[in-house]
C-alpha cells in the first residue's frame, strides 16, 4: 500500500471504498459469527489506515466509515426527525382469549370464514428502545428515536457504533430502505455497566431497558461505543416505491429473511404459526424461556404474515390492525402503604396516589402507585398501613391489586376522601351525567379558573412531549414561573422570551435560596460569596435561560395535530387531536369549525368521536375565556397545515357514509379504504354528507341520505368511483 501523503483524491476514494467494505465484513465475523479471521493487530492497522486517510482527505469521509463506529462530539440538543411513515405502536393483548378475539377482528374484516387459515409470525417483543434505520443506496444515512411516532430525534452518530448495526447492507436492497427495530443490553452487559458505575461512585441503573435508552441518547457518541449495545431488526417503515409489489418479498416473514441476506440481524427465536393453537404454544415455549434469554422481552408480538392482508388490514389512529402484542403476565410483590396523596390534575381530576415503602418489582424499584379513585380505595378498603400486593401492569404502571387483611397494624382506619380541593379548598364534586343519570369515578374541584394545581398541570402538558415539546421547561420550573406571576396561560411561555431578564432573576432568587436551605440544613454558617465564586453559577445560569429561549423559540412552528394535543381538552388525547386535524387539515377550518352554530353536530359525525368527546371538545370552544386565551397564544405561533391524507382522488375532501351490507369488502374495510383516498367517513348522515353508499338492508340512513338530498350510491358505483385509486 502507498504511504498516505502520497495518495491522490482517486486514489483515497477507492481505498476508503474498499477499507470500509473489509472492515465491516470483519466486524461482522468477530461480532456476528464469533470468528475472527485476522489477527487484533491487523485489524487495528485496518483502522488506523482509515483514520489516516480520512484526516488528510475529509471531504471523502464516507457515511458508513469505520471511523462513525466511536465518532466525536455531536450538539447538546438532538435534532428532529420526522418520520416518513409513522411509528406507531401496538395494541396489547393480556390472555389467551383476546390473541383469539385478534384473529377474529382480522378474519372479519378480511370478510374471512371462522375456520379460514391466517398465518402469522411471531417473535418475542423485545424490553429496549425502538429505532429507525435509514439506508439509502445500502449505505446508513440515519438513525432516529421513536419519539411521539412522528417525530424524533437524530441518534446518528450514536446508532453507528452499535456493532450489530451494519454501516452499509450487503446484496441488493431497495434503493431506500428504512429499517425498524430495537436497541437493547443483555443482562451480561448491563451487569458489567452497573459495576463500572458503581467502581467509579456514579448512580447505578434500574434496569438493562433504561440502560439502553439513556446509552443512546448520550451527547458523546464514545460513551455509547462502550456501552456494548445489540439490536435486533423486525420491521420496516419507508422502502423505494413504497408498494407491495416492490418489495424484496411478500410475506412478513420473508422480509425477516430479506433482512438476514442484508447483514442485519434478526431475533433466531422467530417463527410462522398457522393456527391459534400453534401461537399459543410458541408463547407458552418463549415464556419458560424468558429468563435464559440473556435479555429482556416482555411479551410475543404477533403480525399477518401476508403482507397484502396487512395492506387491506390497514391501521387504527395509533396502531395496526394486522399485529397485536401478547404481554407477560406482570410481576408481584408486597409492601406497606405509607401514605395516600391527593394530586390535582389538569382537569381538576382527584387522584389518589399510594406512597409505598419501597420495593423492587420486576428489576425496578417502585415507590408509588395508582389507586385510580375514590371507589377503587373503598373497593380495597385501603388504609394507611396496610400490607398490599402491588404489580407493574403490563410491566410499566404499578397499581396496588390487594390488601392482605391478616397483616393490617390495629387501629387502622379506612381512608376518607377529601370533599374539598386540597389546592384551592373548592368543593370537589362527582358530576352526574344528565343522558345516563350515572354517577362519574371521578371526583373533580370546581374551583376551575381560581385552582393553581388545574394551571401548572395544564402547563405541564402544554410543555410535554407529546404537545409541544419545550426542551429544559420542566415541571419544577413552570411551578417556580407560576409562583412568581410569569406564567399563567399557554401564551405566557412565548411571551418569556420577551423577558429573559426577569427569568434569569427569578432563577437566580431560586438558586440562592436553594442555597440557603442546604446551608442551614447542613447546619453551616452563611459564607460570604465573592465574584469570582459567584461567576461561574452565573454562567451557568445565563446558559440556562439562552437555552431555555431558544427552545421555545424553536416550538413557535407547530403541527396542527400537536397544537390541538397541547390545549388540554378533556378527553382529547394525541389520537383523537389527530383525528381533528386529519378532519379539517388547517388551522382556519378547524377554528371555523369549532365556532360555528353547529359544531356539536359536525363533531359527532366524525368517526372515532363519540359522545362525550364531542361535548368535551364543544364545551371548551363554547368557553369565551378559552378562545381567548387561544387567540392570545396563536398570536405568537406559526401552526402547519397537515399533509392531505392521499393524492388527488374522486373523494378527497368529501364526507362518505356506508349502511347496509357490501358485498365486496367488510365495512371496515371500506371505511380504511376511503380514509386513505381523502375522504371523510362519517357514522351518520346530515345536510354537510356528501355521498351514502348503501347496500342491501340500507334502512334509516338512506332514508336521510333521500331526504337531505345527498348522492347515493350502490357498492358497484362505489367501486367504479375510486376505481384504480390506491
Amino acid at each position: 500500500m502507498r504511504e498516505v501523503d502520497k495518495l491522490n483524491s482517486v486514489e483515497a476514494g477507492k481505498e476508503l471504498d474498499r477499507l470500509a467494505k473489509d472492515i465491516a465484513e470483519h466486524d461482522r465475523r468477530y461480532h456476528g459469527e464469533d470468528a475472527p479471521s485476522i489477527s487484533d493487530a491487523a485489524y487495528d492497522a485496518l483502522r488506523l489506515r482509515n483514520a489516516a486517510i480520512e484526516a488528510r482527505f475529509p471531504l471523502l469521509v464516507r457515511p458508513d466509515s469505520p471511523s462513525h463506529r466511536v465518532g466525536a462530539k455531536v450538539s447538546a440538543k438532538f435534532a428532529k426527525v420526522t418520520h416518513r411513515v409513522p411509528m406507531l405502536s401496538l395494541d396489547n393483548a393480556f390472555d389467551d382469549e383476546e390473541v383469539a378475539d385478534f384473529l377474529g377482528r382480522v378474519r372479519r374484516f378480511l370478510g374471512l370464514k371462522e375456520d379460514d387459515p391466517v398465518a402469522v409470525t411471531a417473535e418475542p417483543k423485545i424490553d429496549g428502545l425502538s429505532a429507525s434505520l435509514r439506508y439509502e443506496k445500502g449505505v446508513l444515512v440515519q438513525g432516529a428515536t421513536r419519539g411521539d411516532g412522528g417525530e424524533g430525534e437524530d441518534i446518528t452518530a450514536n446508532l453507528k457504533t452499535i456493532a450489530d448495526i451494519p454501516l452499509r447492507l450487503n446484496g441488493k436492497p431497495p434503493a431506500i430502505l428504512e429499517v425498524r427495530g430495537e436497541v437493547y443490553m443483555t443482562h451480561k452487559a448491563f451487569a458489567a455497566l452497573n459495576k463500572r458505575q458503581d467502581k467509579d461512585g456514579k448512580p447505578t441503573y434500574a434496569n438493562p431497558r433504561n440502560s439502553a435508552a439513556g446509552s443512546v441518547r448520550q451527547l458523546d457518541p464514545a460513551i455509547t461505543a462502550r456501552r456494548d449495545l445489540n439490536f435486533f431488526a423486525y420491521t420496516w417503515g419507508e422502502v423505494s416505491g413504497g408498494a407491495i409489489s416492490e418489495l424484496p418479498a411478500k410475506t412478513q416473514s420473508g422480509m425477516l429473511e430479506k433482512f438476514e441476506s442484508y447483514g442485519l440481524k434478526v431475533n433466531p427465536l422467530v417463527r410462522r404459526c398457522e393456527t391459534l393453537k400453534e401461537i399459543l404454544k410458541f408463547y407458552r415455549d418463549i415464556e419458560s424461556k424468558r429468563a435464559k434469554l440473556g435479555y429482556d422481552i416482555d411479551g410475543v408480538v404477533y403480525k399477518v404474515d401476508r403482507l397484502d392482508l396487512q395492506a387491506r388490514l390497514g391501521f387504527v389512529s395509533r396502531s395496526p390492525r394486522w399485529a397485536i402484542a401478547h404481554k407477560f403476565a406482570a410481576e408481584q410483590a408486597e409492601t406497606v402503604l405509607e401514605d395516600i396523596e391527593i394530586q390535582v390534575g389538569r382537569t381538576g381530576k382527584l387522584a389518589p396516589v399510594a406512597r409505598l415503602k419501597p420495593v423492587t418489582v420486576g428489576g425496578v424499584v417502585v415507590q408509588n402507585a395508582t389507586l385510580h379513585n375514590e371507589d377503587e380505595i373503598a373497593r380495597l378498603d385501603a388504609r394507611i398501613g396496610d400490607t398490599v400486593v402491588i404489580q407493574r401492569a403490563g410491566d410499566v404502571i404499578p397499581q396496588i391489586l390487594r390488601i392482605i387483611p391478616e397483616k393490617r397494624p390495629r387501629g387502622a382506619k379506612p381512608y376518607k376522601f377529601p370533599q374539598q380541593c386540597p389546592i384551592c379548598h373548592s368543593h370537589a364534586v362527582r358530576e352526574v351525567d344528565e343522558k345516563t343519570g350515572k354517577t362519574d369515578v371521578d371526583r373533580r374541584c370546581t374551583g376551575g379558573l381560581i385552582c393553581d394545581a388545574q394551571t401548572v398541570e395544564r402547563l405541564k402538558y402544554f410543555v410535554a412531549r407529546d404537545a409541544f415539546d419545550i426542551e429544559g421547561l420542566g415541571g419544577t420550573m413552570i411551578e417556580l414561573f407560576h409562583e412568581k406571576g410569569l406564567l399563567k396561560e399557554p401564551a405566557d411561555i412565548f411571551a418569556l422570551t420577551q423577558k429573559p431578564e426577569k427569568v434569569s432573576k427569578v432563577l437566580a432568587e431560586h438558586r440562592a435560596a436553594l442555597s440557603e436551605e442546604r446551608r442551614a440544613a447542613e447546619g453551616k454558617e452563611a459564607l460570604k460569596s465573592s465574584g469570582k465564586k459567584a461567576k461561574p453559577e452565573k454562567d451557568r445560569e445565563d446558559k440556562v435561560v439562552e437555552n431555555l429561549m431558544a427552545a421555545i423559540e424553536r416550538r413557535r412552528t407547530i403541527s396542527l395535530d400537536r397544537l390541538i394535543n397541547a390545549l388540554g381538552i378533556r378527553h382529547v388525547g394525541e389520537t383523537t387531536a389527530r383525528l381533528l386535524a386529519r378532519r379539517y387539515l388547517t388551522l382556519d377550518a378547524f377554528l371555523k369549525g369549532m365556532t360555528a352554530d353547529d359544531a356539536l353536530e359536525e363533531l359527532q359525525h366524525i368517526e372515532g368521536i363519540g359522545g362525550v368527546v364531542a361535548e368535551a371538545i364543544h364545551d371548551f370552544f363554547d368557553e369565551p375565556h378559552n378562545v381567548k386565551a387561544l387567540g392570545r397564544l396563536l398570536e405568537w405561533l406559526t401552526v402547519m397545515d397537515m399533509p392531505a391524507p392521499a393524492k388527488s382522488s374522486p373523494v378527497s375532501g368529501k364526507t362518505v357514509v356506508f349502511t347496509g351490507t357490501l358485498e365486496k369488502m367488510t365495512r371496515q374495510e371500506a371505511k380504511a379504504r376511503a380514509e386513505s383516498l381523502g375522504a371523510k367517513v362519517s357514522g351518520s348522515v346530515s345536510a354537510k354528507t356528501d355521498i351514502v353508499v348503501a347496500g342491501p338492508g340500507a334502512g334509516s340512513k338512506l332514508k336521510e341520505a333521500q331526504a337531505h338530498g345527498v348522492q347515493v350510491l350502490d357498492e358497484e358505483a362505489w367501486l367504479k368511483l375510486i376505481g384504480g385509486q390506491k
